[in-house]
């Protein structure tokens, strides 16, 4: 009768082995869910975070270009409007634009010479 009792203690600790061997790998992939769950969670918040710079980033070159297009028109105007001025000519450029402008063309040589 105590041979019974062995074989059926040894039963049950087999299967008790077998269980917590089922419960442990069932953990594992369980972590290994949670893991990869997670990483899937990060990579998206990562391309969330990309697309919001590249917003801003558009954002800011499209500011940029309307300030330089607003500039650009405000100094068509005014060149329109000393184009209006005919007694203004146009600005030269060079150091010495006024020596220029005034007609002193031995001084604006003068001052090029090394």
């Amino acid at each position: 009768m105590s041979d019974k009792k062995s074989k059926k203690a040894k039963v049950v600790t087999m299967q008790a082995i077998k269980e917590k061997f089922n419960d442990m790998k069932a953990m594992r992939q369980a972590k290994a869910e949670a893991r990869e769950e997670e990483k899937a969670e990060k990579e998206a918040a990562k391309a969330r975070v990309e697309a919001a710079r590249e917003m801003r980033m558009a954002r800011e070159a499209e500011a940029q270009k309307n300030l330089h297009v607003s500039k650009a028109v405000e100094k068509v105007e005014q060149e329109e409007e000393r184009g209006n001025d005919a007694a203004m000519p146009p600005p030269s450029s060079g150091t010495n634009a006024a020596a220029t402008a005034a007609g002193n063309h031995h001084t604006a040589a003068r001052s090029n010479l090394p």
